[in-house]
């Protein structure tokens, strides 16, 4: 996207090349021709699975064939090989013809972690792997070239090892880490966007009435417009405009390179928008249909929500997933997926009920810094109206409204149970009963003061889900 002349490396062991992400994330540098050296280190065994237990191809680098790319096998344990490789395929990415699968056949002397061991591993083989050390090796080849002298290596040896015990020796005495409960949980979130951009009374006033779609829509065009770092990923979302013509029209105008069609994927999709968000950008991913959510659950839940955590760095991600039935999708396209996500530290969950709080909070999601799940009843998407101003206004994330004041019970609600209980509570009115209606708006975090207001004040509770 920035046009430099980068190349990126990924690492995975023999073991993970198995696992659905793998392909996913390959086929998809490769459909788009991206700068990415998929490095495999097969050093023979999967903790204790052999290669021939693990796949029956001959070489791993013989998939990149099906994904149309190159395949590269080299001695792992040859420094000079190794180095010739990765030059080859680097000049290739940045030449701009895409990824080239690398495989690297080395061995592990020791055991996946500490705890294993390597009993399983026939002593023959770990005998003739270690002649083959890849440091032994290439300290022969420098002194057969007279380019290490003779005693040099052993100078070296006791120099570095004394730098070394030094280094330790400074740490040892150090006091052990110490932290407490509040660094701990101010560490899952990143600090979060700008102060909300409210609109003015008259600017809502004069506002044109929108659908919710629309109000999605125009949330879409005004981040595209005001910031060149947001890209929208997502399967049939460019020339298509998606499969609700959310982002219709948006290929044409704002180019192909941030309004991007996916192949099939959804762990792959969150993947690279995950590498998106590290670099700087806002992406933005568009789940077809919510369902499909739990293919891409693991990179969600591991990553995506644990990375502020681990590492500190934002995953600012916006999710978006169209859920809910009323529009006679069957029942692979039709679920409320919240209740899977709203357990899960270090995510946002997102379910607004109006066209005004669609935009709003979808252009909030785009500026928080964290990941956000954006849920879109799709019931919605063409019977819920309302005024929506133009331009740029946001709204705070985890902060419930109350959507009509009463005095004899709550309905605490969200998303399309908004309409049911305003329409309920407008029949009670009728007779006589005053039922205030919460919208929580955001799921987590969740407004428990707003909650427990609304408790005090009715004496009576109702969660409509």
């Amino acid at each position: 996207l920035r046009g430099e002349q980068r190349v990126a490396a990924a690492f995975t062991g023999d073991g993970a090349t198995s696992e659905g992400d793998f392909h996913e994330a390959v086929n998809l540098a490769a459909v788009w021709k991206l700068p990415v050296l998929f490095v495999i280190e097969n050093n023979q065994y999967g903790l204790s699975t052999p290669t021939s237990e693990q796949y029956a191809c001959r070489d791993l680098a013989d998939r990149g064939l099906g994904y149309g790319i190159p395949g590269l096998v080299a001695d792992g344990n040859d420094v000079l090989a190794v180095r010739r490789a990765v030059l080859h395929a680097a000049a290739r990415a940045r030449a701009g013809h895409g990824p080239t699968l690398l495989e690297f056949k080395t061995f592990r002397m020791r055991g996946h972690e500490e705890a294993s061991g390597t009993d399983y591993v026939p002593k023959e083989l770990v005998a003739e792997w270690a002649a083959r050390d890849p440091l032994a090796r290439f300290e022969r080849l420098l002194e057969e070239r007279g380019l290490l002298a003779p005693g040099t290596r052993a100078d070296l040896r006791a120099e570095l090892k004394a730098r070394v015990d030094l280094l330790v020796d400074e740490a040892l005495p150090l006091a052990d880490p110490v932290s407490n409960a509040e660094a701990e949980l101010a560490d899952v979130y990143a600090p979060g966007g700008p102060a909300p951009v409210s609109p003015t009374a008259e600017a809502l006033a004069a506002a044109p009435e929108l659908r919710y779609v629309d109000a999605v829509r125009d949330a879409l065009h005004v981040a595209l417009a005001r910031d060149t770092k947001v890209v929208l990923l997502g399967q049939d979302i460019a020339e298509y405009g998606g499969v609700f013509k959310c982002t219709e029209g948006f290929a044409a105008e704002f180019g192909k390179e941030r309004v991007r069609n996916t192949p099939i994927i959804e762990s792959g999709a969150v993947g690279c928008a995950l590498g998106l968000a590290l670099e700087g950008f806002r992406p933005m991913l568009e789940m077809q249909f919510g369902d499909f959510v739990t293919c891409g659950f693991n990179q969600i839940v591991n990553n995506l929500a644990k990375n502020h955590y681990r590492w500190g760095a934002p995953a600012g991600v916006v999710l978006r997933l169209p859920v809910g039935g009323g529009v006679g999708a069957g029942p692979f396209h039709s679920q409320n997926v919240e209740s899977w996500f709203t357990s899960v530290a270090g995510l946002k969950v997102v379910a607004p009920a109006t066209p005004f709080d669609a935009k709003g909070l979808l252009l909030a999601a785009f500026e928080d810094g964290n990941p956000v799940l954006f849920l879109e009843h799709k019931f919605l998407y063409r019977s819920s109206k309302g005024r929506v101003p133009a331009g740029h206004y946001t709204l705070p994330l985890g902060q419930a409204r109350v959507a009509r004041p009463g005095r004899d019970a709550t309905v605490v609600t969200w998303g399309v149970g908004v309409s049911w209980a305003l329409d309920a509570a407008g029949k009670l009115a009728a007779e006589g009963r005053e039922v205030e209606v919460l919208d929580l708006r955001t799921l987590l975090p969740l407004d428990q003061e707003a909650i427990l207001a609304t408790a005090r004040k009715t004496g009576k509770v109702l969660v409509l889900h």
